[in-house]
């Protein structure tokens, strides 16, 4: 390992852009070819083709290992300081690590499961992995740490079979590691109270010629990880990812932002990596560009937020990314730390999010803050992506106007958008896109339709429909949406947003009921404990719901009736995804019994009544 990292300097990369591609940054792709087809579906890509990528993602790697060995490519939390790992030693390490999983016979039927969450080794591991053309599987550690029966681990190793199961923390992770007792563990530390190797075992094996001649075999269509989808409208399926998948999707994130590829890039960044967002988004561009990735201990959550605030104190990023709530979370801390906002602005080239939609207060808030410090607002990029499909669309804007919307396909993606139920049902075609899913045949064939195009169980519709240039914004997940008794559609997504701009701070989430009922009913997560109890909190929602339907356009966005949610809820149950993501089938399914008091003729206290208690309330 070596000493502090230094400040990376401007350098040219084989994949830098040329001026064509716009000032600053700003991507020029923002146009797109549409033909609408006889059957009534619209077929959109992109106006610019896709750039050439590498085979395998580990050539990156090697370039940046010859020609700036000595650049810090990771860095993670050493109490005070940093511990380091730089390019030249990452792959000595990838080399040597290889050779001791070759050694093992791991192979792609005897693949590496990883446990714990981000961290040098879990990086050194999957890079060796991806040298010598051996699939690794990162799993959320909330199926280890949180989970209560290790039910949905117990599943994925059923299904993966895997010959090594690796954990930086044996102690930490001993329940879980027993979990898989006929494959070979792994751990950095830590007493796992079984029989296990150090990792340094691994790291300590001298590579033979063996080692070059498997990563000359890896090439774009070899297994390069396996990613299991949070489960938000099912159990976990395992997304098989190709090293073409990955190294295209990087190609397509430069094209968006080729600024990205003009200097190296410095990120703070949490994101796990058992999803496409952090795994291989934050860690490939790292790779790609020849960057410095500091692995961010904090999380967006009241009691680790503090640990970000820690590092961007620090360290200051030339690109952001992040989650929604990530954003938010961050605001009163730069508003109040002056040093902070100083060191947070002094570079930040481009603030990134994915995996939910950004509230247009929060993108507000960061503008005013970086005109306040630079003189000028940061530009935003939002991406629409998924575990199978890789990125998708993305959309560069410079202020919160333009909030929601996720733009054109990005270079190489051909869209398919079919009218369903009054939706425009997504589906997507392009190197990006999974061959499927791991021993599923069946769901394989059933998630690709005759075209070949994967169907994403997202709907888009137009910014602007008299403008298709003007992009898309996302309108929710088909599988959410519902119809009222009288046949009309409730769209959940959009519904649900709407509803949570105007529900904060109480409430982090609503669950939305009403399917082939005479009106919408709502069950409301509070966003502490505490609010159950409060007589003023609640009573503030009861202004505001009832504030809300008295302005409903109609009873597709009318709410009737309002209850709060107060028992905890559970990864195990499915209720929750490992993303902290609300599962709104399953809770409406597992509470069952409380969304039938919803509708009671004479309900109980808890449940607030917007209108007069009716069996059949007058529809609008």
């Amino acid at each position: 390992m070596s000493g502090p990292a230094s400040s990376a300097g401007k350098s040219r990369t084989q994949t830098i852009r040329d001026a064509s591609h716009g000032q600053k940054g700003i991507a020029f792709w923002q146009n797109a070819k549409f033909e609408s087809r006889a059957d009534g579906t619209l077929r959109v890509e992109s106006a610019t083709p896709l750039g050439p990528y590498p085979d395998r993602v580990t050539e990156r790697l090697s370039h940046w290992a010859a020609v700036e060995p000595d650049r810090v490519f990771l860095a993670s939390r050493d109490g005070e300081g940093w511990q380091t790992v730089t390019y030249g030693e990452t792959l000595d390490a990838a080399r040597a690590i290889g050779q001791a999983l070759l050694d093992r016979g791991l192979s792609v039927t005897r693949p590496v499961l990883i446990l714990s969450g981000n961290g040098i080794e879990h990086a050194l591991l999957s890079l060796a992995c991806l040298h010598v053309g051996i699939p690794f599987v990162p799993v959320s550690t909330a199926y280890s740490l949180v989970s209560s029966d290790f039910a949905r681990l117990r599943e994925i190793v059923a299904l993966v079979r895997p010959g090594l199961v690796f954990a930086d923390d044996g102690a930490r992770y001993a329940a879980a590691l027993a979990t898989c007792t006929y494959a070979e563990a792994v751990v950095a530390r830590g007493d796992p109270g079984r029989n296990a190797t150090p990792f340094d075992v691994l790291r300590a094996a001298a590579p033979t010629a063996a080692v070059e001649k498997a990563a000359i075999a890896v090439g774009p269509d070899t297994v390069a990880k396996l990613l299991f989808t949070s489960g938000s409208t099912g159990t976990p399926k395992g997304v098989i990812h190709t090293h073409q998948m990955w190294c295209s999707c990087l190609e397509m994130a430069l094209a968006c932002f080729p600024a990205l590829a003009e200097e190296p890039p410095v990120l703070v960044d949490w994101l796990p990596w058992n999803h496409v967002f952090g795994g291989t988004v934050s860690f490939g561009l790292t790779l790609f560009n020849g960057g410095t990735l500091y692995i961010d201990d904090g999380k967006p959550l009241p009691d680790q937020i503090e640990k970000t605030v820690r590092n961007l104190r620090e360290v200051a990023p030339l690109s952001y990314l992040n989650v929604p709530k990530g954003y938010e979370e961050l605001i009163p801390w730069l508003r109040r730390d002056h040093a902070l906002r100083e060191k947070f602005f002094s570079r930040v080239r481009v603030l990134q999010y994915s995996g939910a939609s950004i509230a247009s207060h929060v993108c507000e808030a960061f503008d005013e803050l970086a005109v306040a410090t630079i003189g000028e607002p940061v530009p935003w990029l939002s991406l629409l992506g998924s575990t199978e499909a890789g990125l998708i669309t993305a959309f560069q804007y410079k202020d919160a106007t333009s909030t929601g919307r996720i733009g054109l396909p990005a270079p190489g993606v051909s869209l398919k958008l079919v009218p369903t139920d009054g939706k425009m049902e997504l589906r997507v075609q392009s190197p990006g896109v999974t061959p499927g899913y791991w021993r599923r045949d069946d769901l394989t064939s059933e998630v690709f339709d005759e075209d070949g195009f994967l169907r994403t169980g997202d709907a888009l519709d137009f910014v602007d429909a008299g403008n298709r240039q003007a992009g898309f914004r996302y309108d929710g997940r088909l599988a959410e949406d519902f119809k009222l008794v009288t046949g009309t559609w409730v769209r959940a997504g959009s519904l649900r947003s709407y509803l949570m701009t105007h529900l904060t701070p109480e409430l982090r989430d609503v669950v939305i009921a009403g399917e082939n009922r005479d009106y919408i009913a709502v069950l409301g997560i509070p966003s502490t404990p505490e609010i159950a109890g409060d007589k003023n909190a609640l009573a503030r929602l009861r202004v505001k719901l009832t504030a809300l339907a008295a302005t409903a356009s109609g009873s597709a966005h009318r709410v009737l009736r309002f209850a709060l949610l107060t028992e905890k809820l559970s990864i195990d149950t499915g209720e929750l995804t490992d993303k902290g993501v609300v599962s709104q089938r399953t809770i409406l399914r597992r509470h069952a019994p409380l969304i039938e008091t919803l509708y009671d003729d004479s309900p109980a206290d808890h449940v607030i009544c917007l209108r007069p208690s009716s069996k059949k309330p007058v529809h609008s």
